[in-house]
């Protein structure tokens, strides 16, 4: 087994050099050379694993989570996707956050505002909301919405069923960095301040008022409506043949700059036409996918998983990953793709290229 020390060290020699290293650990050094090669590895070592939770397996635990701890208890009545690889981590990857938020009629989650970047993307129900920045979103399945960085934000549930959605974080990004910060307001709601829509008029259209001023890197859109999502990629099926690693592939952009609607996660819409198989694919962005529609297999790495509709998985960094789609299969995804663009450490391979 690779201990990390380097090839050319003297291993006979190490018992020699124990009272060095004893002194220098006093002064809070330690020699690199025994710690190097686990340290910058020949390629990515990812400590996650493959892993996929089925929402008919997941769903009963929401549901008596409902009767053990209300939304004022909890803030956030989430169950959290722990990597089997990251044990009481609360890390579905080394960077990335999931979990599973539950809200019952006439509930409200307490607004709050944090550093860390948030998405939902919602599963079930109807006639819940989301209030981001004086700004109320209804919410249904398949929508994607974004929670920018330190914006007040709470949730509500007018309907009479339960919502349900996956919140997706960059929280451990933040937290390597040691950039955290966290309010609560004193209500329970922050008060509106614009009517619902008004942030998809001013930039959902490909226009954008005339003295329009960005003050952030993310998406002034912060709902992304499944049924103009979905019609787009279907559109875009109809103009070329299916890539044959990703079949149709679609990311979500900020329509002011360009780049991804997240500053910190790519988030992706994907679309596999029945009966179809991709070619292996890996990359060093750990991704996180929602089935929306279909049935299929996926292949991570050694792992052969059967999927259906509002099962999640992910894929850890470098594994290879291909799909079959038994039916027409759409898939949400999200990683921290943008944050090593942006950092110039993403490297992709296609594998059997």
């Amino acid at each position: 087994m690779d201990d990390g020390m380097v090839e050319t060290v003297n291993r006979a020699a190490e018992a020699g050099r124990s009272p060095f290293y004893d002194r220098a650990r006093q002064q809070n050094l330690a020699p690199l050379w025994r710690v190097l090669g686990g340290l910058v590895t020949e390629f990515p070592r990812s400590t996650a694993v493959p892993a996929i939770w089925r929402y008919g397996d997941v769903r009963p635990y929401l549901i008596e989570a409902c009767g053990l701890i209300s939304t004022e208890e909890a803030e956030r009545r989430v169950l959290v996707f722990e990597n089997p690889g990251l044990p009481g981590q609360s890390r579905i990857t080394p960077s990335l956050f999931a979990g599973y938020q539950i809200i019952l009629p006439g509930e409200v989650a307490p607004a709050h505002r944090h550093v860390a970047s948030a998405l939902r993307f919602i599963i079930e129900g109807k006639d819940a909301y989301t209030a981001v920045a004086g700004e109320r979103t209804m919410m249904a399945p398949g929508d994607f919405v974004i929670t920018p960085s330190w914006t007040w934000h709470d949730h509500g549930n007018e309907s009479d069923g339960p919502m349900v959605w996956i919140d997706g974080l960059d929280m451990h990004i933040v937290n390597l960095l040691s950039a955290s910060f966290r309010d609560s307001y004193p209500g329970a709601a922050h008060p509106l301040t614009r009517p619902e829509g008004s942030a998809y008029a001013e930039a959902g259209s490909n226009l954008l008022p005339v003295d329009f001023q960005c003050g952030s890197q993310t998406s002034p859109i912060f709902n992304y409506p499944y049924r103009a999502s979905r019609e787009a990629i279907h559109r875009y099926s109809l103009t070329r043949d299916p890539d044959r690693h990703h079949g149709y592939k679609m990311i979500y952009i900020n329509p002011v700059t360009g780049g991804s609607a997240m500053p910190t996660l790519t988030t992706a819409l994907q679309l596999l036409p029945a009966g179809f198989a991709t070619a292996p694919y890996r990359s060093t962005a750990g991704t996180i996918f929602s089935v929306i529609e279909g049935m299929g297999t996926v292949t991570i790495g050694d792992n052969s998983l059967e999927f259906g509709p509002k099962d999640l998985f992910v894929a850890p960094s470098w594994f290879p990953l291909s799909f079959s789609a038994a039916s027409e299969v759409v898939l949400f995804s999200y990683s921290d793709r943008v944050v090593q663009e942006k950092l110039d450490i993403f490297r992709e391979s296609y594998v059997n290229d």
